[in-house]
């Protein structure tokens, strides 16, 4: 028995020390296993953030363009592709994405349209006698833009990442301007890689110095204590230094219409009439240039599948003739559809931009009918996104000019042929209307008046505008029209729009030349000459007031909107000659 004891005592301790051998080695997997798990999730301290070169940063990247302007940014994304500025806004982003079509998805922030009364011109000794001062162009001192100039640069200094991009604002060669924007978003590269003309790899090379340089540090508000600031947003402009300013905005397009304002002020200077209008030219060559407010249709009637597309928003016209100051489309998205406008539709694709829509975050289809963000969504595109567009977008003298307004009040005729000085007289006007609201006691339509179918981006008086326009229509023989979009057969609410089957047949006979050869009926009141037929049109819409059931009302609607022409127009009569003020209405 005693050795039996001892047997199974011996046994016992042999078993307990394999059981601590296997227990010491379980402990030693463990923690091998444990030690690379603990690391992992050890808290670090901070490090100093370090920016690798990858793709998205150029080893080509000039930093002295920057650091001469007081930027000292590590990481600057200089003339980066569309793929590149994609990878950067989905990175950086919030809001960024893309979509089904291959488009980006933007988001601008809070500003979702242009803040025409937070935009001011420096006043400085070499255009103070050439600016039309007053609510469209509203003096900033030097000091001032030095501050807001100081506030933008100091706010790029913070980014970790900037996007400098170069471009050209004008397709004829003799009379482009180098425009260079620096921004902290790649959206904005991306739209501003779309809506300047984009240089070829050689003028890159040799861009050198920029004409004009944007500033864009939209993310970041203005002091509003500084003198001439009426809020947190300022876009300030110095025609002496040649720079634009953004704060407090990051909608794209006040970079779009800074550089337009700037070609408004150079080119009349050199004698070039500035247009805010689309062009488009036919097979024989003939050019014809639509002006044209916001709802007017100037986009959807300049797109032809009959006639090549200069442009559709920015022009000019020198002594050779016409060309696009843009290198794309800025077109309006909501409502968007295939059917009613298959050119941009179809526009929306791998580099296009889509600003503030609405979409499905799990197909990336979008929403064009929904306004929840803003009725101003838009898309941006380059030029050669339409198929028949003309590249270099540049044309010869336009043979007909054709002013598009949207009349709610329903009193002018669908088309009207203008002489020289009516031509003068409703170019100044740049007369639309907008419709009735709801508004509690808004019955009745309201009239809009843009000097020169562009006024928040004109700089000099309109009569600088439309001496050009006039000296250029004169010479080349060019045919002028007014051509009514909006209602017939009453005002908005009793009346209904103008079918866009009949405007495009008017415009059709325009152009072939049909229209010219009819015989014509005076429009009393405003003395304009309306064709008694025309082309594919009955002839029964072409008078306005026979459209009209109560013909009583017609006349009262008429002397309204007559009166509100002359109201308008008294203050710019001063300058404008003794024939041009007799086009006025009676």
């Amino acid at each position: 028995m005693a050795a039996r004891t001892s047997a199974l005592r011996s046994l016992a301790r042999a078993c307990g020390a394999v059981r601590r051998i296997h227990s010491s080695r379980v402990l030693a997997d463990q923690a091998k296993i444990r030690a690379p798990i603990a690391d992992a999730l050890k808290v670090r301290q901070p490090q100093a953030m370090s920016v690798p070169k990858d793709m998205a940063q150029f080893d080509d990247a000039d930093m002295a363009i920057l650091h001469n302007l007081g930027i000292e940014t590590d990481a600057v994304i200089h003339n980066a592709r569309p793929g590149t500025l994609y990878d950067e806004a989905l990175r950086y982003e919030k809001g960024s994405a893309i979509l089904s079509t291959g488009a980006l998805a933007a988001y601008s922030g809070a500003k979702t349209g242009r803040s025409p009364m937070d935009k001011r011109v420096v006043e400085e000794d070499t255009t103070i006698d050439d600016v039309w001062w007053g609510t469209v162009n509203m003096g900033l001192s030097e000091k001032s833009f030095s501050i807001n100039r100081e506030r933008a640069i100091d706010y790029l200094n913070t980014r970790p990442r900037l996007y400098v991009l170069d471009g050209f604002a004008g397709w004829d060669p003799e009379y482009r301007y180098k425009i260079r924007v620096i921004t902290s978003r790649a959206y904005h590269a991306l739209f501003m890689h779309n809506m300047l003309i984009r240089p070829t790899e050689e003028e890159l090379a040799n861009f050198g110095e920029p004409d004009y340089t944007i500033y864009n540090a939209g993310a970041f508000p203005a002091n509003r204590a500084t003198d001439g600031m009426t809020s947190g947003t300022s876009v300030s402009l110095n025609f002496k230094a040649k720079e634009v300013v953004i704060l407090g905005s990051q909608y794209a397009g006040e970079m779009k219409k800074g550089v337009f304002t700037i070609m408004n002020y150079l080119l009349p200077k050199q004698g070039i009439l500035s247009m805010h209008a689309s062009a488009n030219e036919g097979q024989d060559g003939d050019v014809t240039v639509f002006f044209g407010l916001s709802g007017t249709g100037k986009t959807t009637l300049s797109a032809d599948e009959n006639r090549k597309l200069i442009g559709d928003d920015e022009h000019a016209w020198t002594d050779k003739g016409v060309f696009n100051i843009e290198g794309g489309c800025y077109a309006k998205a909501i409502g968007l559809t295939r059917e009613k406008e298959p050119e941009i539709w179809d526009a929306i694709r791998f580099g296009a931009l889509l600003e503030n829509v609405v979409f499905d975050t799990r197909t990336g289809e979008v929403d064009y009918d929904d306004n929840s963000i803003t009725e101003n969504t838009r898309v941006s595109y380059p030029l050669e996104y339409i198929p028949n567009v003309k590249i270099p977008a540049v044309g010869g003298h336009p043979k007909n000019i054709i002013m598009l307004t949207c009349d709610a009040f329903g009193v002018l005729p669908p088309v009207s042929k203008l002489t020289p000085a009516q031509a003068m007289y409703h170019f100044i006007s740049g007369y639309t209307a907008k419709v009735a609201g709801t508004e509690m006691g808004v019955s009745e339509p309201t009239a809009t008046f843009s000097a020169c179918f562009g006024a928040p981006f004109m700089v000099w008086h309109p009569a600088k505008y439309a001496e050009l326009l006039a000296e250029k229509m004169a010479k080349h023989n060019v045919n002028a029209w007014l051509i009514n979009t909006g209602w017939t057969g009453g005002a908005f609410g009793l009346g209904h729009r103008m079918s866009l089957k009949d405007t495009r047949a008017i415009i059709d006979a325009i152009h072939s030349g049909d229209l010219a050869k009819v015989e014509y009926e005076n429009f009393p009141r405003f003395n304009l000459a309306v064709p008694k037929s025309c082309p594919n049109v009955d002839a029964k819409i072409l008078m306005p007031n026979k459209t009209w059931l109560d013909q009583s009302e017609f006349e009262r609607m008429s002397a309204k909107l007559s009166g509100l022409f002359k109201e308008n127009f008294t203050k710019f009569q001063d300058g404008c000659s003794a024939d041009i003020r007799a086009a006025a209405p009676q």
